[in-house]
């Protein structure tokens, strides 16, 4: 049997109704946020199953814009996420579709698009209690809770790029709580997600960086 703590009873500090359908939604969104370089323009959040049926009177609408915004599960600014963005010149739209049925019923797609015209798809699936999972970066199913500080590394799948990324926390003296890759297939684009105990250094992403074959290394502190 699974052991629960305080937190997962009560719930985490939060605005909103629901911790499933706010305080995920924004953590979702949140971690979505850090993994795109540079100013967000224009995003559209595609809600499934409850997500797509009761997102805007529960709020998850005005959530999930929040995370996108950089706000904590806990700030008040959440409720006027829809002004915020508007006078940040941040282009949002949210489209329900209730016609997939084979994903978490509180799934939702978050495709961004940044000042240098770069778009991400990043799924989040809200599990209960502000807990949530990322399951898909683009074309990839990934996993990842955003839990513990991170670092994803887009990169070619080639021999020995992981022993690269190792060998770089490994100078840092970074402990590896988990690691994990995932890629399109063989050869093709590759995920390497490294969540770790303790902080992550910045320096740690030109290091990584510092090999032809990484496109893209972002670090995501919980």
């Amino acid at each position: 049997m699974a052991q629960l703590s305080a937190f997962d009873v009560l719930g985490p500090n939060m605005i909103g109704p629901s911790s499933s359908h706010t305080a995920g939604a924004a953590v979702i969104a949140y971690l979505a946020q850090k993994m795109i370089n540079g100013p967000i323009i224009k995003v559209t959040f595609t809600l499934y199953g409850s997500f797509a049926h009761t997102y805007s009177g529960h709020g998850t609408d005005r959530a999930l814009l929040g995370g996108l915004l950089g706000f904590h599960t806990d700030d008040k600014r959440i409720r006027d996420s829809f002004r915020i963005a508007s006078e940040r010149g941040i282009e949002y739209h949210f489209v329900p579709d209730d016609t997939v049925t084979d994903i978490h019923p509180n799934s939702v797609d978050i495709l961004m698009e940044n000042e240098a015209g770069t778009s991400m798809l990043v799924r989040g699936e809200s599990l209960g209690g502000g807990k949530v999972r990322i399951s898909r970066i683009n074309n990839v199913e990934v996993e990842f809770t955003g839990e513990y500080s991170s670092v994803i590394v887009v990169h070619q799948d080639k021999l020995g790029l992981v022993a690269h990324i190792t060998a770089v926390l490994s100078h840092f003296g970074v402990n590896i709580a988990f690691m994990r890759l995932f890629r399109e297939s063989k050869g093709q684009t590759a995920y390497t997600l490294v969540e770790v105990d303790g902080g992550l250094p910045q320096s740690i992403k030109e290091m990584i960086s510092d090999n032809p074959y990484v496109h893209d290394v972002m670090i995501i502190e919980p």
